[in-house]
C-alpha cells in the first residue's frame, strides 16, 4: 500500500487548505483509492492508494502548488481496512509519518520511505527530478499541460488556448510536457518495486 501524508506549509499564517484538498482529491481519485482521502489532524491530510501509479499522481498534484510537505510511505496496512483513512494503521503509516517529517526539510518538500526497502534514495531522487521539472513550469506551460494530460491533442489544445500549433510546440518543449507524460509509467514502476511482495499476508495486514 502507498500512504501519502501531506502537511500544509506555514498553516498558521495561511488559509486552511485541508478541506478543499480532501474534496478535490476524492473527486478526482474516488474510484482509484483504497479509502477516501481524509483529514487526519489539523492541517494534515492522508490518502491511501493500492497502486503506485495513483500514488504518484496524488504526489504530483499535492506538490504542484508548493503549499504542502508531502511524504509517501510504502508498506503494509492492517486489515480489515476501517471506514476512514484516519483510523487505519500499520507499518506503512509509520513509514509515511517518517517521510512527511523528513519532507519538511527537503528542497522540494517531498520524501519517500518504505517498510520493506530501507534504501529509497534512488526512487526518491527520480521522483524529485519530476517534481523539479514541474516546479519550474510557467503558468502558460501548465495551461497546455492540463489540456494535453486530460486527453486533448496538442493541436486541439493550441486551438483551445488561441495559439498557433508552433507556439504550442515551443511551449510544450519548454515545459517538458511530453517528457513528463512519458516518464510517469516508468516512475510508477520504480515506486512499485518498493512495495512488499504481492501475496504476502503480513500477519493480518494488506500490502
Amino acid at each position: 500500500m502507498y500512504i501519502i501524508t501531506a502537511d500544509q506549509i506555514d498553516s498558521r499564517h495561511q488559509d486552511d487548505l485541508a478541506g478543499a484538498a480532501v474534496d478535490e482529491l476524492n473527486a478526482k481519485y474516488g474510484g482509484r483509492i483504497a479509502l477516501p482521502v481524509d483529514r487526519n489532524a489539523g492541517d494534515e491530510i492522508q490518502a491511501l492508494a493500492a497502486d503506485a501509479a495513483t500514488a504518484l499522481e496524488i504526489i504530483a498534484d499535492l506538490t504542484r502548488t508548493g503549499r504542502w510537505s508531502v511524504g509517501c510511505g510504502v508498506g503494509h496496512v492492517r486489515a480489515p481496512l476501517p471506514a476512514n483513512t484516519r483510523e487505519a494503521s500499520g507499518p506503512g503509516f509509520i513509514a509515511a509519518r517518517a517521510a512527511v517529517e523528513r519532507a519538511k526539510g527537503m528542497p522540494l518538500r517531498f520524501a519517500l520511505e518504505s517498510e520493506a526497502s530501507p534504501d529509497t534514495q534512488s526512487a526518491e531522487a527520480l521522483i524529485e527530478l519530476l517534481l523539479l521539472i514541474r516546479s519550474r513550469r510557467t503558468a502558460e506551460g501548465w495551461e497546455l499541460f492540463d489540456l494535453v494530460s486530460n486527453g486533448l491533442t496538442q493541436s486541439a489544445a493550441a486551438k483551445a488556448l488561441g495559439i498557433t500549433p508552433q507556439a504550442a510546440s515551443q511551449r510544450a518543449r519548454t515545459a517538458a510536457i511530453r517528457s513528463e507524460i512519458a516518464a510517469m509509467p516508468a516512475l510508477a514502476d520504480v515506486l512499485s518495486r518498493l512495495d512488499v511482495e504481492d501475496g504476502e499476508d503480513g500477519g493480518g495486514e494488506v500490502s
